[in-house]
């Protein structure tokens, strides 16, 4: 299939076959993708959290309004960002550019002093803004590496952040759920899948100027 071909496969999928698991590659494809998701600056302050523990997930359920989805699938990935982005993450950030590229600090300096300056200047609430639109880039491009694959997938908003956080212990390593993504494979008796998609024609969503 072309791309499009498996966009349009793709659905929100409702109900998952819990018999089926996602295989180590396929797994470890969707882990590749998310780590080399283009994000601002460069900066890598989300983690996936990767939940195949049904015992783990079913207390989830609650937190999650009942969705079936977060038991059913094959792993529930949880997008988490930072609680705390500062000095550290950049640090980090360009000692891994010095490492990779084996860049001199007389280059890497100004842009790290710049980076840090433009991070510490804003308020907690725009920085968890700002970490938030990162993850929901990474969520977009898991989507899209899952059509790819033939995995199905479920994006979701619809959960309560401060206990799936409690539930798996997040806090503890500093992390706050923003996104929810079941992966695995649709149950054949999803009467989802068959629904034609309803989109708006490309003329009227696309602006050429």
């Amino acid at each position: 299939m072309s791309i499009i071909e498996k966009l349009q496969w793709r659905y929100a999928t409702k109900k998952f076959d819990s018999n089926k698991e996602l295989s180590n590659d396929k797994l470890q494809t969707l882990k590749e993708a998310f780590n080399l998701t283009a994000l601002s600056y460069g900066l890598q302050t989300l983690k996936l959290v990767v939940v195949k523990d049904k015992t783990k997930r079913e207390a989830l359920l609650p937190c999650a309004f009942g969705q079936r989805q977060v038991i059913d699938s094959s792993h529930l990935l949880v997008l988490c960002i930072q609680s705390e982005i500062d000095d550290k993450d950049v640090d980090n950030h360009f000692d891994n550019v010095k490492n990779i590229r084996e860049t001199p600090d007389h280059i890497l300096d100004p842009f790290k002093a710049q980076m840090k300056s433009t991070i510490s200047s804003m308020p907690l609430d725009r920085k968890v803004d700002w970490a938030t639109r990162q993850a929901y880039i990474a969520l977009g491009n898991l989507m899209t590496v899952c059509a790819v694959e033939g995995i199905d997938s479920c994006p979701m908003e619809g959960f309560k952040p401060a206990e799936i956080d409690k539930a798996l212990a997040l806090d503890e390593l500093g992390l706050n759920s923003v996104l929810l993504l079941p992966v695995g494979y649709r149950a054949e008796d999803d009467m989802f899948s068959t629904f034609k998609k309803v989109r708006k024609t490309v003329s009227e969503t696309v602006v050429e100027l």
